[in-house]
């Protein structure tokens, strides 16, 4: 197993906090990934860093991602009171699309929320596996503008 897929396996399994300088690491070890390969319905997680969005995540029974096309992305699936599954627009202020669009010097698959100045933006652990890393204005995801990390597994 390469070195980035065990650091991936042993941040996923980190039960305390983590900090946001090793998902970093991570992050740059990863590749990069096409939108159009992304979509498909994804489980999601979060990375616990103490990231204000962690919490709200918590509270709305997110369950994870739906990228139905490039023009047709639900952020936030969430699970109902009896079980079922449904996006949560509300939350979100709309849905999403997918672009290609430039992080860090890479060009990556990127996420582009309809109603608020937010990006998740994602990279390849493996065939199944996606971390993602959403970034937004300072005041809008947190007062500081640190990033929230999480993660997606293929369903």
């Amino acid at each position: 197993m390469s070195f980035v897929r065990e650091q991936w396996r042993t941040l996923r399994a980190t039960t305390g906090l983590i900090d946001p300088a090793e998902l970093d690491g991570l992050w740059s070890g990863l590749d990069a990934v096409d939108a159009s390969s992304i979509l498909g319905s994804w489980r999601g997680f979060a990375f616990s860093t103490g990231h204000p969005v962690e919490q709200v995540l918590a509270r709305s029974r997110w369950h994870g991602k739906r990228f139905v096309s490039l023009n047709d992305a639900k952020p936030l699936i969430c699970r109902a009171e009896d079980g079922g599954l449904y996006s949560d627009t509300s939350s979100g202020r709309g849905e999403a699309s997918l672009w290609n669009i430039e992080f860090r010097g890479e060009v990556t698959a990127t996420m582009v929320y309809d109603g608020m100045p937010v990006f998740d933006h994602f990279k390849q652990v493996d065939d199944s596996t996606l971390m993602g890393v959403m970034n937004g204005k300072a005041g809008v995801l947190s007062e500081s503008g640190h990033l929230f990390y999480f993660g997606l597994e293929r369903e």
